[in-house]
């Protein structure tokens, strides 16, 4: 079984994985709502703009698109996309958008900058979680918003079983994500959204296996026709970092 919260968390996977933005958009593009009809992106850059933030960081901005999609609706944020890909970085500066590179437990923002923060995808992807949210802490404002967006354990867990390697257990996820953030933030709630990977054929899904791992492709069966496998996304919402009055 693979242990997906090393993966994960190796930097020399990681740096692999995003040296250019080809997988991560193909990633991106098997999936849609699932039976609730919501596209977690959407809800967050949503729940972002409803917070009209006057100045704002995102922790690993990958290509760019929510922080594009956010400086439009609020072209009067201060809004800067950090990544620890330069790729990704150029990518995200190509919209429009101020981005750096930047370690996440290290950003180039002054203590309490931010009246918001954003770490989508990414958690997982860390070193050291906490090392990270006490970066978030330093420069959220006392009454800022975190918000960290993550998958669950069952998310993909059809296709991984296919493939003999889940489920997607990681040290930030839907379901031990509350108990990291509730170490550092005073309040914390959640919205739990269903999606759905949608395959058109087997060489579809055997290339999205292996933006993530060659011996995944190598090992999914082969299947004709179509298919589809649900995934489950979790937005966090922490506010209030722990020894500030809440």
């Amino acid at each position: 079984m693979t242990d997906w919260s090393q993966q994960m968390r190796d930097r020399s996977v990681v740096e692999t994985q995003y040296s250019t933005t080809d997988r991560l958009e193909r990633r991106i593009s098997i999936w849609s709502p699932g039976s609730d009809g919501i596209d977690p992106t959407a809800l967050l850059r949503d729940s972002i703009v409803e917070l009209h933030p006057r100045h704002a960081v995102e922790i690993g901005c990958g290509t760019g698109t929510l922080a594009a999609q956010v400086c439009r609706a609020l072209p009067s944020c201060d809004y800067l996309a950090t990544d620890l890909s330069p790729a990704m970085v150029a990518t995200t500066a190509a919209h429009g958008v101020l981005a750096e590179v930047s370690d996440a437990a290290s950003l180039p923002v002054p203590d309490g900058w931010a009246d918001v923060v954003v770490a989508a995808w990414m958690l997982y992807h860390v070193p050291d979680l906490h090392a990270v949210l006490r970066e978030v802490t330093r420069v959220l404002a006392p009454d800022g918003t975190f918000l960290a967006v993550t998958n669950g354990d069952t998310h993909l867990a059809t296709l991984l079983a296919d493939v003999g390697v889940g489920p997607a257990q990681t040290q930030f996820s839907s379901e031990n994500g509350l108990a990291a953030l509730e170490e550092h933030f005073q309040t914390v709630t959640r919205r739990d959204v269903h999606t759905l990977a949608t395959f058109p054929d087997h060489e579809t899904a055997t290339a999205y296996l292996a933006t993530i791992d060659p011996d995944m492709a190598v090992a999914l069966p082969v299947f004709e026709g179509a298919r589809q496998d649900a995934g489950y996304t979790t937005i966090f919402t922490a506010r209030y970092p722990s020894g500030l009055p809440g």
